[in-house]
């Protein structure tokens, strides 16, 4: 990919369609609202849902969605402006003022699906009389797959108002310690998102020499983030024990709708393709790299001839909306939104999060995008894979407030998809066999990064929760953990150093979503599956797709697949996802 154009910056958001800024008196007067509306909706229902028609019983669940929606539109901006800028006093403040207002303001209403799941499935049943409450089915039926792990109303209550105190602002130490570390190189102080950038430079000392730095800080900062980790794996252990919840990972699977056994067979087969996948893989690039085996900056190394010239930004947005209205017009239109309108927050800058995301916020509004350009062709694939999930966001939103979300499970569908179209066109206009043979190995390591390695996460936590159920982990023994995971599911191609025992720290999915990541390894395959489908010529197969997307969270994934006659409940459908990466595998093999 040629870098021909001469614009060559990357935008920051306009946050103005929430609110204009944090000293927005709407923010003020919205929170104020929502206490008003909540001391009254208490007043009116606590105690009383069992009495209610079901008239009374929809109009109750609407009050209950609007309120939600408000603070989550409140709540939503200050998450955003936090992520920008995490090292500003003044944001912090306000990030940390929004988390307790609506903390408290909530207090008022936890009382509503409590006393929901107090009603018999009779009672439920004759709530569904109501046409707006049997929109609302999917949630309800959420809601009272939960009914097993409540506990009493002034538990829950205390457990809600304590959470600003306590997981939130472990949370919250976490995120500003990592923001306000800097890493000295050279000479230079860099940020987060600039120290792994260098970590894919195509210069091994200067790989090396940024690893070091990374791991350097790290170390420094290893108690503080080791104490984070251990407090919030007793506080989930402890919680997780009240709730009757059989093993740590229950209550994702449970959030995530999908079964612990479905789940269990994911992360075996994952395993059991450790040697074929990323074993073979590594070893593969140690050959192309001309060494006998790798170091561990060495994973994300760009590979040998491989056009390292920066891609603009202009660029990465024509190669981007290219893919997605070649798949869809309609997909490339809702795309096209977020450049036009200022959805997108692209610029690396000090204090602002290094990772990637795309906020829903709420329907009423719109998502918004956050990650770092650095012009690497994995920006571009970064950019692809969040614009998916904005469009797939975008889709959902008609579903209303409480079934839009989709679960983590099925929320990486269109972000996957997204990524695939977009390697797919660019692989398709490489310029020559070695440009092809480069791409194919790039996007080997995103698969892996995105299966194998987020496994290799997930065993971490399940191992870290198992022992810390035993007592306190130190900083060293959780660098034993994580480093004989790591050579389990990198294998034998690499060689650690000792200094990469810190690496389990910073990353942010086990203290903000605990087992979150095996999340990415169930979208990968599925979509592998589903785009494996795609080409094949599956009958209608758009329309259905677009249906998946709209569907949000009304659905859950064995009805959502059923139409392209996937199930992931099927022993083999793991397995047919983890083929396609064997597969490229097997092209690269034979390009040598």
């Amino acid at each position: 990919m040629n870098n021909n154009s001469s614009t060559d910056y990357s935008p920051a958001w306009d946050l103005s369609d929430l609110y204009a800024g944090i000293d927005d008196p709407q923010i003020f007067n919205d929170l104020d609202y929502a206490l008003k509306k909540s001391i009254e909706f208490n007043s009116r229902y606590s105690g009383k849902i069992r009495k209610l028609d079901a008239l009374e019983g929809a109009k109750s669940l609407s009050e209950y969605e609007a309120l939600s929606e408000l603070l989550s539109k409140v709540l939503s901006f200050a998450q955003l402006v936090f992520a920008g800028n995490s090292e500003d006093s003044q944001i912090a403040v306000f990030y940390q003022n929004v988390n307790e207002k609506v903390n408290s303001i909530t207090t008022e209403t936890i009382f509503f699906e409590l006393e929901l799941n107090k009603l018999s499935d009779k009672e439920i049943d004759g709530f569904k009389e109501n046409s707006e409450i049997l929109r609302l089915e999917p949630w309800l039926d959420n809601i009272r797959r939960e009914k097993p792990h409540q506990l009493t109303a002034e538990i829950e209550r205390i457990l809600h108002e304590k959470i600003v105190t306590g997981r939130d602002a472990w949370s919250r130490l976490f995120d500003e310690t990592m923001a306000n570390m800097k890493f000295k190189l050279d000479g230079a102080e860099l940020t987060n998102s600039e120290i792994m950038s260098r970590m894919a430079d195509p210069d091994n000392q200067v790989r090396k020499k940024a690893a070091k730095a990374f791991s350097g800080e790290l170390e420094f900062n290893a108690r503080t983030l080791s104490l984070i980790t251990n407090t919030l794996a007793k506080d989930k252990e402890v919680e997780d024990g009240w709730r009757n919840f059989k093993r740590p990972v229950s209550r994702r699977n449970l959030l995530n709708q999908v079964e612990d056994e479905v789940v269990d067979s994911l992360v075996q087969t994952v395993k059991n393709n450790y040697k074929n996948l990323s074993h073979r893989y590594y070893t593969l690039k140690a050959n192309w790299l001309g060494v006998d085996r790798l170091d561990y900056w060495d994973r994300n190394a760009p590979l040998p001839n491989a056009n390292n010239e920066r891609i603009s930004w202009d660029t990465a947005k024509k190669t981007v909306l290219s893919s997605y209205n070649n798949f869809d017009s309609k997909f490339g239109d809702i795309a096209q939104q977020f450049f036009d309108n200022g959805w997108i927050d692209a610029d690396p800058r000090v204090g602002k999060d290094s990772g990637a995301f795309s906020h829903p916020t709420v329907p009423s509004v719109h998502p918004y995008i956050l990650m770092n350009f650095h012009g690497k062709t994995r920006d571009v694939m970064t950019l692809a894979h969040e614009l998916g999930h904005g469009i797939h966001q975008v889709l959902a939103a008609p579903q209303g407030h409480f079934l839009s979300d989709t679960p983590l499970t099925l929320a990486e569908t269109a972000s996957v998809f997204g990524e695939m179209l977009t390697f797919k066109g660019m692989l398709d206009a490489a310029s020559d066999e070695e440009n092809r043979k480069v791409m194919l190995g790039s996007k080997v390591e995103d698969m892996l990064n995105t299966v194998v390695r987020q496994i290799a996460f997930y065993s971490f936590e399940e191992a870290v929760h198992s022992e810390r159920a035993q007592g306190e982990i130190s900083a060293d023994r959780l660098g034993e953990i994580w480093m004989a995971i790591q050579k389990e599911s990198l294998g034998p191609a690499f060689r650690f150093d000792s200094d990469y025992k810190y690496f389990w720290s910073y990353i942010p999915h086990f203290i903000h979503s605990p087992f979150y990541v095996y999340a990415y390894a169930f979208g990968d395959c599925l979509v592998n599956s589903l785009y494996n489908v795609f080409e094949t010529g599956h009958p209608g197969f758009k329309e259905k797709y677009t249906n998946m997307l709209k569907a949000g969270g009304t659905l859950r994934h064995k009805e959502l697949l059923e139409p392209f006659g996937l199930d992931a409940n099927d022993a083999d459908f793991w397995q047919r996802g983890l083929n396609v990466v064997d597969g490229f595998i097997d092209e690269l093999e034979k390009a040598f």
